[in-house]
């Protein structure tokens, strides 16, 4: 094939697959859904991506590959044109039950040329919980329904049977339903596209094209991975708890080795499976692996080409990163997800220091679920919500505020106001939070914080899934940490309940409210090293208080009034500062734990002095302190942080 026919026709895939996003983005019925929490691919008769979308959610699309394969296992020889098929099992690659993958094959004059897929996020799947996210559950069975690859359209019919029996086990089969349809329509376009292109340039010259994408992107990894040099990395990053053993956080173990044009991962090491939602099953696993590798590498398009080079290790079956039927796994995101995409920046950042980043912040969700009674309705609703928060400090560059997580850059921050139409739900107020960034040379970048009330509902429940409550946002090279995790219900009043990151079928009721933050990013650096003026700029700006300039950047501030150019910096102050910093904080990590914990109760220290100066971890909601894993975040701080002071 001439390079510039197969560059025309790589591109012209990727454009097939973007067209079935918007035609998804416009047709969907899940508030989710319209929200970017979808993804779309392009597979070969083999199973293997040609194409994928350049919006589309990084957790999703490292696992599209499988599932079209899955469907090619589950109906070897009974494959028609006009079949569609659906499917949304974790235990064959997929990611959670919510993830539902509707699949069409692409026929031409009978020859199987490959599938167009489309992936949505439904707002239900069954299970306990309204959302299907049940934080309790420790097996898939109250988690949702699981539904094994199935024909829901055969020859162009539409078996409204089968559709019926899946959307009758949702909570909003209307929803469900639409969502179906819009999905199955998406495909079509792709169908369409595909066919469009055979027609004008040939069979053979597409399926040619199909395997070229593949092998263009495949030789340019091998490349890129042969230029740099071999050798073995080891990096490691937590999960807050496993229920059934307590205090204590959850290691999860990434080894990685370059050989040659070759790189392999290895998660042998890692946590068995945790007595929460908080597992992954293989699919999940190798999705983080792929975003985590993809990010140092951002020219490079994303198809199967990129896989082949990656040689994954995923460990024994029933560990955290390698869980199976019937573990639950629909938490995967908030846990091993985010844990091995943190642990591959770190090996990375090493590799490549120009482009090392330090921790971003944990996707979390806050899910409410009843009946909406506004106006005389009696409508069932569900009320999704994820925080944008701060990604780490980078090597040169502050980190980005206020950003879409790594499980999914693409996602969009919902709308409030379309929230607000939608759910029965007041949003009191969104902000920055000051000084949630991780102080570093280069600062992370800031977290929200985040209050809603319930208006007019009726049986409401909710669930919040979230982590680093304990296993809080660290730094890099010095950098310090950021600040937990956690959901507070009515805070500020009487009967203000703090619920920590993990919480589900909780009743409220209207007038209840709900804040919680988002963490910042990491800091990246000695935050003692940052520019004075930085800071200044960062209180002027409301990012940084003036008490933590001092405390956190060694620089004091002064603020004669309100007005920005009265703001200046004490340099003989911030020099003392600094220096009194300098020759003290190592020892403060040696502070006894028991009396700090009771500093925090007393109200004498705050979460920020905790986390960052004393690195003492607590139950934030009774102020109990948390002995192993205080010791276990001191090692982190020792091995992150301590080792890259200067005193």
């Amino acid at each position: 094939m001439d390079p510039i026919t197969g560059e025309v026709l790589r591109n012209a895939f990727v454009t097939a697959v973007d067209l079935m996003a918007e035609q998804l983005l416009r047709t969907s019925h899940s508030f989710v859904i319209h929200a970017r929490d979808f993804s779309g691919a392009l597979c070969d008769a083999n199973g293997d991506t040609v194409a994928q979308g350049s919006q589309d959610v990084a957790v999703q699309v490292g696992t599209l590959h499988f599932s079209a394969k899955a469907v090619l296992r589950s109906f070897p020889g009974d494959i028609y044109e006009g079949d569609v098929f659906v499917l949304n099992d974790p235990y064959v690659g997929g990611t959670h039950f919510n993830d539902v993958r509707v699949l069409r094959p692409i026929f031409s004059d009978g020859v199987l040329m490959g599938m167009a897929q489309s992936n949505g996020h439904w707002a239900d799947v069954g299970g306990a919980a309204p959302g299907s996210f049940d934080t309790t559950a420790v097996e898939h069975f109250g988690e949702g329904l699981r539904i094994t690859p199935v024909r829901v359209w055969s020859r162009g019919n539409y078996l409204a049977d089968v559709a019926r029996l899946i959307a009758s086990n949702t909570r909003a089969p209307e929803e469900a339903e639409g969502d179906l349809l819009a999905q199955a329509e998406a495909t079509r376009v792709c169908e369409r596209e595909v066919l469009r292109l055979t027609e004008k340039y040939g069979r053979e010259t597409v399926l040619a094209a199909f395997e070229e994408s593949q092998a263009y992107v495949e030789r340019v990894v091998r490349r890129r991975l042969s230029e740099l040099p071999d050798g073995r990395w080891e990096a490691e990053d937590y999960i807050d708890s496993d229920p059934r053993i307590g205090d204590g956080l959850v290691p999860i173990r990434v080894g990685m080795h370059i050989s040659g044009d070759t790189v392999q991962y290895d998660l042998n090491g890692s946590h068995s499976a945790v007595g929460s939602f908080l597992n992954s099953a293989f699919g999940g696993t190798f999705s983080a692996i792929v975003a985590g590798t993809k990010t140092f590498f951002p020219d490079v398009p994303l198809n199967s080409g990129f896989y082949r080079p990656l040689d994954v290790d995923f460990g024994p079956s029933g560990t955290v990163v390698n869980a199976a039927w019937p573990t639950a796994v629909t938490g995967f995101y908030a846990g091993p997800y985010e844990k091995i995409v943190s642990a591959i920046f770190q090996i990375w950042s090493e590799i490549m220091p120009d482009r090392a980043i330090s921790t971003s912040f944990n996707l979390e969700y806050l899910l409410l679920g009843g009946r909406d009674v506004r106006r005389g309705r009696q409508s069932p609703f569900m009320y999704y919500d994820w925080m944008a928060g701060g990604w780490g400090g980078r090597n040169g560059k502050d980190g980005s505020n206020a950003t879409a997580s790594i499980f999914g850059v693409g996602h969009a921050i919902q709308s409030i106001e379309m929230q607000e139409r939608s759910s029965p739900i007041l949003t009191g107020r969104c902000e920055l939070r000051t000084d949630s960034a991780g102080p570093g040379e280069f600062r992370g970048g800031l977290g929200l914080v985040k209050e809603v009330t319930l208006t007019d509902g009726d049986a409401v429940v909710l669930s919040y899934c979230s982590d680093r409550a304990r296993s809080v946002i660290t730094g890099t090279r010095g950098g310090l940490p950021s600040c937990p995790h956690g959901l507070s219900i009515n805070p500020r009043t009487q009967g203000a309940r703090y619920l920590g990151a993990l919480a589900s079928r909780l009743s409220v009721v209207p007038g209840d409210s709900l804040e919680r933050p988002s963490a910042g990013g990491g800091g990246f650096g000695d935050p003692l090293d940052r520019d004075p003026e930085a800071v200044r700029a960062d209180v002027i700006d409301g990012y940084v208080s003036v008490d933590r300039a001092r405390q956190d950047y060694g620089v004091v501030v002064r603020c004669e009034s309100e007005d920005p150019d009265s703001v200046h910096i004490d340099d003989v102050g911030t020099a003392a500062e600094r220096k009194r910093l300098r020759a003290h904080r190592s020892a403060a990590l040696q502070a006894s734990p028991l009396a700090v914990a009771e500093m925090f109760v007393n109200g004498e220290l705050n979460e920020f002095d905790l986390v960052r100066q004393f690195g003492v971890i607590l139950d934030w909601g009774s102020g109990r302190l948390l002995s192993r894993t205080t010791d276990q975040f001191r090692e982190i701080l020792q091995h992150r942080c301590v080792q890259y002071w200067r005193t």
